[in-house]
Parts: C-alpha cells; sequence; structure tokens
C-alpha cells in the first residue's frame, strides 16, 4: 500500500452513468427504510422527470444514482434507468448463492437492474456487528458481479481531519486487502461519511469535509486498480453544500435532505453550476 498523505496536501470497470468520468461529478440516494414500495415508486417518478429534464445527467455528467429498498428495485430500475440515473442494493451477501437466508446475492441484484451495491454503512457495523473481514468479502462480491461498489467509510468520534485521513485509509485498507484477496478489484466509489455527522442536524465543516476528502481521494486512487476511483461525501449532506467544498470531493451520498424531490432537484442544479455546466432549461420541473 501507498503511504499516508497529508490531508492538507493539494481493472477499470464503467457501471452506471457517468462512470469512470473524472471531470464530472456523483450524485447518489440511499432511501434506507424510510418509504413504503408505493411512496418509493412516487419519488422515483418525480425523480425520473427531474433527471430527464437535465442535461448533466442525461449525458453522464452527474452520475446519479438511487438506492431503493430492494423489493423496489426493479420497478426503480425501470422507471429511472431511460433517465440516465442508475440503481442499486443497499447491501449484498458474500457470495452468489447457497442456502443462506433472507440473504440477497449479487447476481440478483444485476439481474433486476441493478448496477450499484452499498457496503459497510455505520449502520450495518453497529446493528448487525459487520467488520473488515465482511465488508471486504461483500465488496469483491460486487467486483466480481460487475456492480460498483459504494464503500461506506468513516471515523466513530470527531478529532482533526489527520486523525480522520489515518483512520479511514486504515479502514480502507483493510477492507480492499480482504477484497483483493478473493478475486480482482474494480471500480469504486467511496462514500465518507463521519459516523458523528450522520443524522446530525448539520454535516460536517466544509473545511473538514475538503480536507480529509483531498487525502483519502489521493491515497485511493494510487491504489492499484482504482485510477478511476472516486470519495464522495455523505453524512447530514444537503442543499448549499456541494458548490462549497473542494473539487477533490466527487459528489455527495444523501440521505434523509433527498427525500424532497424538490431538494434533489436544488442539489443537482448546484452541482451543474459548480461545474460549469448548462442546466435544465427553463420552466422545467
Amino acid at each position: 500500500m501507498s503511504s499516508l498523505p497529508d490531508p492538507a496536501a493539494g481493472g477499470t470497470r464503467t457501471t452506471g452513468a457517468g462512470a469512470g468520468n473524472q471531470t464530472g461529478a456523483i450524485i447518489g440516494v440511499s432511501l434506507k427504510m424510510y418509504f413504503g414500495y408505493e411512496r418509493t415508486l412516487a419519488w422515483c417518478r418525480a425523480v425520473a422527470g427531474i433527471a430527464s429534464a437535465h442535461p448533466a445527467v442525461r449525458n453522464g455528467d452527474i452520475e446519479l444514482f438511487v438506492l431503493p429498498a430492494f423489493p423496489v428495485l426493479a420497478e426503480a430500475a425501470r422507471v429511472l434507468a431511460p433517465t440516465g440515473t442508475g440503481t442499486g442494493a443497499q447491501d449484498i451477501f458474500w457470495e452468489d448463492e447457497g442456502a443462506y437466508t433472507g440473504e440477497v446475492a449479487g447476481p440478483m441484484i444485476t439481474e433486476l437492474g441493478g448496477a450499484y451495491a452499498e457496503i459497510g454503512h455505520a449502520e450495518r457495523r453497529r446493528l448487525f456487528g459487520e467488520d473488515d473481514d465482511v465488508i471486504g468479502r461483500k465488496l469483491a462480491a460486487a467486483y466480481r458481479n460487475s456492480l460498483t461498489p459504494v464503500l461506506c467509510i468513516g471515523e466513530r468520534y470527531r478529532g482533526t481531519a489527520t486523525e480522520a485521513v489515518r483512520q479511514c485509509i486504515s479502514e480502507m485498507e483493510a477492507v480492499f486487502r480482504r477484497a483483493t484477496s478473493l478475486g480482482a478489484g474494480g471500480r469504486t466509489i467511496v462514500a465518507y461519511e463521519p459516523q458523528w455527522a450522520i443524522g446530525a442536524p448539520e454535516p460536517a465543516t466544509p473545511e473538514y469535509i475538503s480536507a480529509v476528502i483531498t487525502g483519502l481521494d489521493t491515497h485511493l486512487r494510487s491504489l492499484p486498480g482504482q485510477a478511476e476511483s472516486r470519495v464522495i461525501y455523505g453524512g447530514s449532506a444537503g442543499p448549499g453544500l456541494i458548490g462549497r467544498l473542494d473539487m477533490s470531493v466527487a459528489g455527495l451520498f444523501l440521505g434523509r435532505f433527498a427525500h424532497d424531490p424538490k431538494a434533489l432537484k436544488t442539489i443537482l442544479d448546484e452541482t451543474t453550476a459548480r461545474l460549469g455546466l448548462p442546466g435544465p432549461a427553463e420552466g422545467t420541473p
């Protein structure tokens, strides 16, 4: 592994809209378990209308993806795919088939139209005891099933940016080491989500986010097979944040602040402006 970078210093897979576009941005949404089936589909239809009117989403300059509850994945993919919006699952099992009651395998995610798999969220670590070994095995499952993993990392307690970079790189390397021991790697979206900011009234400060992600992004893309991987920020992220972040922050991983499709539209508009690209035509939803 490469040496630890200073956070203050300034096998490729292409799945999903805009995958591998280093000059664009990435906006992801995890709906967790907040919505029922019909409400999820109503939300997806609203987002489809927004995305279809957004040139940056349609042409892949913004890689937009949505992770609904698993029972909705197939229909969500049908609604969102024509707009250039990707879909995926909020978890994946480490085996592709077998007697694993209640689990969801990578081949089924891809069969249902998913292109992404969220892995290692702090809630799964806390509630289900997932450790670096389990997360690494799930990461390997995503790679071998041609899914783009959304790998969540983040320190538990607030400290300095340097401490956060050190902790997150240690976590990231342990997971990648386990995954690559099982097979080839690939492009990864790393979602930096400091655990102390998840569900908080406000995200971490823009200065803190930019400092940490600058260090993480530099390190991530120096690893074998990760040149096209990027780091995005999650943890109470919402409107008004993306334009205040350093360009090393590739985008945002959204939760409750995207429950209102209008808020997601605002974030897409802000991301488009950040990239200096044309926005939706006047009068579009």
